[in-house]
């Protein structure tokens, strides 16, 4: 057996691209519209796995754009997404200077959750040990549910 990808249905794309490879950081390796289907699949991987993405040899992120309006529901039983980061403050800070909701903050050092345009929640791993904790996480409350 081999995990091959998580999708998630969005109702924008341009805005969930914007914040899954702009703003989260992941990139693009392959998409396939479907003309008959009126859909759009956009396959995202963590830069660390991207050529391996590539040759279809790591698991992806599969973006589902249907093309005909849809209103999406659910949440927090969905579960959630999760990577590894090389320094998990860094990657908080740069994801708020972008205006993304820290969720939960890394309190810890080691763990955060944020969500996607559509609701999906992230959670962000300090790779390695946890960092010290250190402020303004440190102090730093829950926003809204993750």
């Amino acid at each position: 057996m081999q995990y091959l990808h998580t999708m998630v249905r969005v109702a924008d794309l341009d805005a969930s691209l914007d914040f899954y490879c702009n703003k989260l950081g992941l990139e693009e390796v392959r998409r396939y519209d479907s003309e008959k289907g009126r859909f759009t699949l956009v396959f995202l991987a963590a830069p660390a796995d991207k050529e391996r993405a590539e040759a279809d040899k790591a698991p992806v992120v599969e973006l589902t754009y249907n093309w005909d309006p849809e209103e999406y529901t659910g949440g927090r039983n969905f579960g959630h997404l999760a990577y590894r980061v090389d320094n998990i403050y860094e990657t908080c800070q740069k994801l708020m200077d972008a205006g993304v909701t820290i969720n939960r903050p890394p309190r810890d050092g080691y763990m955060a959750f944020i969500r996607s345009p559509d609701n999906i929640s992230i959670e962000l791993l300090q790779g390695g040990d946890p960092l010290e904790p250190a402020e303004p996480w440190a102090s730093m409350e829950n926003t809204g549910s993750w």
